[in-house]
């Protein structure tokens, strides 16, 4: 599914970030293209740009590099804490360039463990929270004029950085955190099923990093199957839903940005700290996986998701009165037309919900339906899967070539399929659907996968969305009632085309705890019907 080294940003060309970095140092832009020249000859004009070690904690030196304007004038600070690559904070060369350019003196830097930076890595434990800390002490000593307002902006590990220093240091007045995190223990463990091929990829991600003991058996733990709650424990100590109480009772402001599709980081947990914030706040939701929409730009192209990210500094770090705050808190990109819909608030994007009963004859109906049983051999492969790979799958969608699924080939021994009847207008899903199912398992330990799909007419399927689920504590041959979230979404059904649930024991995506073979045993009790909510607009 991945190689043994896993880029996170495969689309990007280090190189030319590594290009870019040296001009700024130099000031030969021979090398360049001319746009990339024009924007180093831009920055080297009102700013100094300089190569350092940032003293981290317990003495380790951390690599970065500061654009420092010249003259006493107050002005706006942002540090940049690097993305969970060997790139370090070379990534971020062109946008950090950009910032300057509008005025703000901004120190990039990487995190510990990764690149030219000293220590191991902690996984935005305790020492990087307290690095983020002398990265801005670093950042304050430097600067010609006094600093009015500080903030943080990370793209993916340094978004998670960025929120928990938000968290901690009293000095950070806003924080812009673009495809990271909001509870790590979600991104291991989903409904107590182990996200394995996610935190597989993680650590293929960091194959040239230096993990820190701790932080390679919290890796390793997840796809072993083994202390999980040793690992949720961990976890915690690094999600920043674990410390929003700080950022609210500081009102920071805080603007998010995330894929629908994730496969590393799912949506629905940011989505949970975005709810939990009470200062102003903005989300960006966009197709795609992890990182894809913030990629062109860090290579310098024109990106909405980023130019709304230096908005949210303009206006929250330098007083500009730039509109972003009247815009909504919500916007969302819509599958696969690519338009963007502004929303007060997240609750405003779900209108009505709409239930479809589980059946016997693998209908999804208006009128609930007791009495029948679907059954589902475990551990077999199917045709429906989340994605045929992480991050790249995301690159495809972007390019409009989402995934599409044979739906005719599908085995009814190895997954439970219910349909819809055909959309008699386009279907407008927003929000996060949810699904109420019971089941039987004859053995200790159970999981499954469900996939909400749109079935077009010539039998070609897309997935809309997804979840898994695992019980762990029922007795053999019981009933299970499981109730769960699949991702939230923006997806327009045509009409003509029908809504297809998928359930099955096996995706390569998670571990699972069904036995080779076993079987669950779907059903619908008459006190508690099986059935799926959309979330109308």
């Amino acid at each position: 599914m991945y190689p043994a080294a896993l880029s996170l940003h495969p689309e990007l060309d280090a190189t030319a970030l590594a290009v870019f970095a040296a001009a700024l140092e130099s000031g030969d832009t021979a090398g360049l293209p001319p746009a990339r020249a024009a924007e180093v000859e831009a920055v080297r004009e009102v700013a100094v740009f300089s190569r350092g070690k940032v003293a981290g904690t317990g003495g380790d030196l951390l690599d970065a590099a500061l654009w420092r304007h010249t003259g006493s004038a107050p002005r706006a600070a942002v540090i940049m804490p690097a993305s969970w690559t060997p790139l370090g904070w070379v990534l971020y060369a062109v946008q950090a360039s950009v910032l300057a350019a509008r005025g703000y003196d901004v120190l990039a830097y990487t995190a510990r463990g990764f690149a030219a930076s000293e220590g191991q890595v902690d996984a935005a434990g305790p020492l990087d929270v307290a690095d983020g800390g002398r990265a801005l002490d670093h950042l304050l000593e430097r600067t010609a004029g006094p600093v009015t307002r500080i903030g943080f902006l990370g793209q993916s590990y340094g978004a998670g950085i960025a929120l928990l220093v938000a968290a901690h240091d009293t000095r950070v007045d806003a924080v812009a955190a673009l495809g990271g995190w909001g509870d790590l223990a979600e991104v291991f463990y989903e409904n107590s099923t182990p996200r394995a091929s996610a935190v597989r990829a993680l650590h293929a991600a960091a194959a040239r990093a230096r993990l820190s003991r701790r932080t390679e058996r919290a890796l390793a733990d997840v796809p072993a199957g083994r202390d999980a709650g040793e690992g949720l424990r961990w976890a915690e100590q690094r999600s920043p839903t674990a410390h929003v109480k700080e950022l609210n009772r500081r009102r920071v402001p805080v603007f998010l940005s995330h894929a629908w599709h994730e496969t590393l980081f799912p949506v629905n947990q940011t989505l949970n700290l975005f709810g939990e914030l009470t200062g102003p706040k903005r989300l960006d939701l966009s197709i795609g996986d992890h990182g894809a929409a913030e990629a062109t730009g860090l290579a310098g192209l024109p990106n909405r998701i980023w130019n709304d990210a230096h908005r949210w500094f303009d206006h929250h770090l330098a007083g500009a009165d730039n509109g972003i705050a009247d815009e909504g808190q919500v916007l969302g990109e819509v599958m696969w037309s690519r338009t963007l819909e502004p929303h007060p608030a997240w609750h405003a994007l779900t209108r009505r919900v709409r239930r479809l009963h589980l059946t016997g004859g693998g209908e999804l109906a208006e009128a609930p339906e007791a009495g029948w049983t679907a059954g589902v051999v475990c551990g077999v492969d199917t045709p429906v899967v989340v994605a045929d790979e992480h991050v790249r799958s995301g690159y495809a969608e972007l390019a409009g070539r989402p995934k599409t699924y044979p739906a005719g080939a599908i085995d009814r021994t190895v997954a439970a399929v219910w349909t819809a009847a055909p959309a008699r207008e386009t279907t407008r899903l927003r929000g996060t659907p949810r699904l109420r199912v019971t089941y039987r398992a004859a053995n200790p330990g159970s999981s499954f996968v469900a996939y909400l799909l749109d079935l077009a007419p010539d039998g070609s399927a897309r997935l809309v969305s997804h979840a898994p689920y695992s019980d762990l504590g029922s007795a053999p041959d019981s009933l299970v009632s499981a109730g769960l979230d699949l991702q939230a979404t923006a997806y327009d059904v045509p009409p003509g085309h029908r809504l297809m649930l998928v359930a099955s024991g096996r995706d390569p995506f998670y571990g699972d705890a069904n036995l080779p073979r076993a079987t669950l045993a779907f059903t619908s009790p008459e006190p508690t019907p099986s059935y799926l909510d959309l979330p109308l607009h």
